[in-house]
């Protein structure tokens, strides 16, 4: 009788297993198809999320501007053309002083290549003039016989910049409607869906909306950081374009690798025209400590706490984004993450059902009924 008892309760635990790995291998097909049609829409998907992003950065003073009194269209104006100003004013702030010392930076690239030189020729190299001509004939001849791929590489750069381009644009007047009529979509979708849906995903849209304004927030603190951090250091080492280099490193910030790499190769290239070898590997010092804390201690800090994500899983997580999608995948998976724990964290609530009182045959007295 208990061979038959077990024999029965192995067939059960070997159905419902089955059933477990069907359920599971359908939600894996459906990611995959999922993920693989974003693929294919992704020239109107990128547009989308960074209009979302730039929104969640400039919803509070739209939100406060419609709060006193202003209409929608109005305030999502005011809002979207404040913005472009800011923007513009940080790209001056960038370009105009680098600008301005053009000059002097282009003599010390000269003045640093011909002291390059002049140590190549020096023990222990002893490269002499001769060679350093051969050298160049040798790359002025790799560059006239690749002169082909080069061509293509440029206009890869070249599309790279018009694509990105319409995208900025296209994300522009998506942050504008979006900051226009956004109140106006969750009670929209509530009337689209049925039964329990429209009560379930309004409220999923609306954690969502909360999780994404945090994170641009902590993205925000985190290139502050950076900024004050490297602006100081520079400015204790003496390098020129103090100010326009910590611009350039909190806006690098919102880029994850390659925006902190290009900053800090532009830092330590002006302090190596303007200051020297020694200064430069000062600010390369620097630059890789701020960084390490950063992307260590300080971002996972922050993130961990606006996003509500432990700091590991925030590290597996730009890890994982990144050796799946390079650059775009690092930038979405913090935010990828999150969405995925809210979602998980409401089904976890629904699901859960609340804890029942052992019934003790005692009446319960009336401050225990009134809490």
């Amino acid at each position: 009788m208990s061979a038959s008892l077990s024999s029965a309760r192995s067939r059960a635990a070997l159905r419902a297993s089955a059933r477990v790995s069907v359920d599971l291998l359908l939600v894996l097909v459906m990611t995959a198809v999922t993920l693989w049609l974003l693929g294919r829409m992704w020239s109107v998907v990128w547009p989308l999320i960074v209009g979302l992003l730039l929104t969640t950065l400039t919803w509070p003073l739209a939100r406060f501007l419609r709060r006193h009194g202003w209409r929608p269209a109005l305030a999502a104006s005011a809002v979207t053309v404040l913005f472009l100003l800011v923007a513009s004013a940080v790209a001056a702030l960038i370009a105009v002083p680098v600008a301005s010392q053009s000059g002097e930076l282009t003599d010390g690239v000269v003045a640093g290549i011909r002291e390059l030189r002049d140590w190549a020729a020096g023990p222990p190299l002893n490269i002499g003039e001769d060679q350093i001509a051969g050298a160049l004939d040798d790359a002025v001849a790799r560059i006239q016989k690749s002169a082909g791929s080069m061509v293509t590489t440029v206009v890869t750069g070249v599309s790279t910049v018009v694509n990105g381009v319409v995208t900025a644009v296209l994300a522009v007047f998506l942050m504008f409607f979006f900051l226009k009529d956004g109140p106006r979509f969750l009670p929209w979708l509530a009337r689209q869906l049925p039964g329990r849906l429209a009560t379930d995903v309004p409220i999923v849209a609306a954690r969502s909306w909360d999780t994404l304004g945090a994170f641009v927030r902590s993205q925000a603190a985190v290139g502050l950081i950076d900024a004050v951090l490297i602006g100081l250091g520079l400015w204790v080492v003496d390098v020129p374009l103090v100010l326009p280099l910590a611009v350039l490193t909190f806006v690098s910030a919102f880029v994850p690798i390659v925006g902190a790499l290009f900053a800090g190769f532009v830092a330590v290239l002006i302090a190596l025209v303007s200051n020297g070898l020694t200064d430069a590997l000062i600010v390369l010092a620097i630059i890789i400590v701020v960084q390490q804390l950063e992307g260590n201690v300080f971002q996972p800090m922050i993130q961990s706490r606006g996003l509500g994500l432990h700091a590991a899983v925030i590290l597996l997580a730009v890890t994982l984004g990144g050796s799946l999608a390079g650059i775009v995948g690092s930038l979405l998976a913090v935010p990828v993450a999150a969405l995925i724990a809210v979602v998980w964290n409401y089904l976890r609530e629904q699901l859960s059902e609340p804890p029942q009182e052992p019934d003790t045959g005692e009446p319960q007295s009336g401050a225990a009924v009134a809490s």
